[in-house]
């Protein structure tokens, strides 16, 4: 079986962008097998810095990036599994590279096993839906 190229595009343009002065972001399709701050989830969907600048101890390995980052003033783990990386980008141009959600290659990944449940009464922290999105990956300007 061959290796996806996908984690291999994500360390390049996370690179590209470094030096080029550019601030990468990524688009994350957040389900059960992604650990983020669930209240800046909107539509499945989680944009998230992943500059050198704003994280701390970023890895991003073939099936996974982690990292720990402050939201809010308080230092959250975050750890996505490549198959919901749907796009990264430079803030500053909006260049980058779309993909597609590759849920069924996330299967034997169990980094959110420790994640904590939502509070009664929350709105927001859960995920609508699972499923896969349908159609491409959009990109968003986000100021």
């Amino acid at each position: 079986m061959t290796t996806s190229t996908k984690p291999y595009l994500l360390r390049a343009l996370h690179q590209w962008c470094t030096d080029n002065g550019h601030t990468p972001y990524i688009v994350v399709w957040v389900n059960e097998r992604t650990d983020v701050p669930r209240e800046y989830v909107q539509n499945n969907e989680i944009v998230l810095n992943i500059s050198i600048d704003a994280t701390k101890e970023l890895r991003i390995d073939n099936d996974l990036i982690t990292f720990s980052a402050r939201f809010a003033g308080v230092a959250r783990q975050v750890f996505v599994p490549i198959g919901n990386i749907m796009s990264i980008f430079a803030r500053e141009t909006g260049e980058g590279m779309g993909f597609d959600v590759e849920l069924a290659n996330t299967e034997h990944l169990h980094a959110v096993d420790h994640a904590p449940a939502a509070m009664p009464g929350e709105k927001g922290n859960e995920p609508e839906s699972s499923d896969k999105p349908k159609g491409p990956p959009s990109l968003r300007i986000v100021k």
